[in-house]
């Protein structure tokens, strides 16, 4: 059931541990589904197609990620170990905001 409280919404979840195609894919299916539902999303995984055109190393997309994180209303904590996903889960609940599976917005 959507929380109309919460409007913007980042997706956390694996994006090196494993196959990083499979995890983008996955990423940009809960996405889309949180979409539909009525929420904005930012998806930090579509930065995968940036760093193809224009590499950089994983500490600035991660510094991104977090300043973005910072805008959002909550955080949707995708399955899968993610030692990254787990930093922005730590930084939201450090900077008060929920933490929610994709399960429980839809």
């Amino acid at each position: 059931m959507k929380r109309p409280d919460i409007k913007r919404i980042f997706v956390s979840g694996p994006y090196t541990s494993g196959d990083v195609a499979v995890n983008v894919k996955n990423a940009i299916d809960a996405a889309s589904k949180l979409m539909d539902a009525g929420y904005a999303v930012y998806l930090p995984h579509l930065s995968h197609f940036w760093h193809l055109v224009s590499p950089r190393p994983y500490q600035d997309w991660l510094k991104l990620d977090l300043e973005w994180l910072k805008l959002c209303d909550a955080i949707v904590r995708l399955d899968g170990q993610s030692p990254g996903a787990d930093g922005e889960v730590n930084f939201a609940k450090e900077n008060g905001k929920p933490v929610y599976t994709l399960k429980e917005l839809l």
